[in-house]
């Protein structure tokens, strides 16, 4: 099964390391410092300058954009899946858990938002999404506010320090009959 790995900055070599990872998206400030694990193919890295900011107009920061949201998108459905997908940002609470919602209804767009918005909280009491990101997936991935609405339902994350990485998985668990 297909798994992400979301994490904070500080963690990245060592969650590439340890989940074998191949793939990599980065949601950091424009000109963030920070090293590529050498386990992430260059090319098969996806990094986008944003700040974690949900609204525009202040010059000094990047708030998400459609463009950022179209390339979680495009960069998930280039993934292999055979390996799990490595997606962090600064405290791995904000904006790669909305990244890792985003790509999974990019790779498995019939799931329910509900579901996938409580798969996400049971893998972590600390995510926040980033509404930003969030409102913009929803309206890309046509899901008519129905992300909105699941992410709103599971509220704000429990405060964090930035240690906790956590996996996901982008598809819903298999339905078994009981039979």
């Amino acid at each position: 099964m297909p798994m992400l790995i979301v994490s904070p900055l500080s963690r990245i070599g060592e969650m590439a390391v340890r989940h074998r990872c191949r793939e990599m998206v980065s949601l950091l400030a424009k000109n963030q410092a920070f090293h590529r694990p050498a386990v992430i193919a260059a090319d098969r890295h996806l990094l986008l300058g944003v700040n974690d900011i949900s609204f525009a107009g202040n010059a000094a920061l990047i708030a998400p954009q459609e463009e950022h949201v179209r390339a979680i998108v495009d960069f998930s459905r280039s993934w292999d899946r055979t390996a799990p997908l490595l997606v962090h940002c600064w405290m791995g609470v904000s904006r790669s858990p909305a990244a890792a919602a985003i790509l999974a209804l990019a790779v498995e767009p019939e799931q329910d938002e509900m579901d996938l918005a409580r798969r996400l909280r049971a893998a972590s009491a600390y995510v926040t999404p980033n509404a930003r990101l969030i409102e913009i997936g929803d309206h890309l991935l046509s899901r008519g506010g129905r992300l909105i609405a699941a992410i709103k339902t599971i509220g704000r994350g429990a405060e964090a320090d930035g240690n906790a990485p956590f996996l996901f998985s982008p598809l819903p668990e298999p339905v078994t009959d009981a039979g």
